[in-house]
């Protein structure tokens, strides 16, 4: 493969990363945020690493991957699960010792960033599928899914900080955060009933532009809700 051709591929497949995984970097803010901040860069570092061990993997054996239809399931379980114990708990850690659930939150440091590495593999089968289309040079494809990686980090920590200085923006995250579990789940069907009950008819399949636009949508009119609100308190 040129190198003309193999730099270009490389600058679309980060593109794609970029724009595929917006609600990653909002996941991932919000299962980091929780602890101390001297152990946030810790656990998205270690999140970086797993995630180029995992993606590696999930490449070089892509069509073993897309059919553990029940990793995308579990993933979108688990941040459904974070969004609605996020809702139901709201009250109770608003009158909580910060100190002490930042203890706590340490203690499962190791919980959290197993579950980092974790959803992002549910995140990791379609955003395998999609790049592959673009390249089969595995050095090509690695070299774009690892800078797109790496920006996700990157953005990550940086929403980490804009959540730490309007709380309220916490909300807005975990909607985000249910609706790509939502997604994660539907997709986890729809895989499963092609892969595993070889009923396609079943599939429940959610079309990226309409995700894209929704969660762009929460992420607007919540930022001014919470940015509004959080002027007026």
């Amino acid at each position: 493969m040129e190198f003309g051709s193999a730099f270009v591929a490389i600058l679309i497949i980060v593109a794609l990363e970029a724009v595929l995984s917006v609600d990653n970097a909002m996941v991932l803010a919000v299962m980091v945020r929780p602890l101390p901040e001297h152990l946030r860069s810790r656990a998205l570092l270690y999140g970086i690493i797993g995630a180029y061990v995992l993606r590696g993997l999930a490449l070089l054996f892509a069509t073993i991957i897309i059919q553990i239809w029940w990793i995308q399931l579990l993933g979108g379980l688990y941040l459904v699960y974070l969004a609605v114990n996020h809702i139901l708990r709201r009250n109770s850690q608003s009158q909580a010792d910060p100190i002490s659930v930042q203890q706590a939150a340490a203690a499962s440091f190791w919980r959290i960033v197993i579950m980092i590495n974790v959803v992002d593999l549910a995140f990791a089968v379609d955003s395998v599928l999609v790049v592959i289309a673009f390249s089969r040079e595995f050095w090509v494809i690695f070299t774009g899914v690892a800078i797109g990686i790496l920006l996700i980090r990157l953005a990550a920590g940086v929403m980490v900080g804009i959540i730490e200085r309007y709380p309220r923006l916490e909300t807005v995250a975990y909607a985000v955060v249910g609706w790509a579990g939502l997604k994660l789940m539907l997709e986890g069907w729809g895989h499963g009933s092609e892969v595993w009950l070889h009923r396609p008819e079943l599939a429940l399949h959610l079309p990226q532009a309409f995700f894209l636009s929704v969660t762009l949508a929460i992420l607007v009119l919540g930022s001014l809700w919470a940015f509004r609100r959080t002027s007026e308190s």
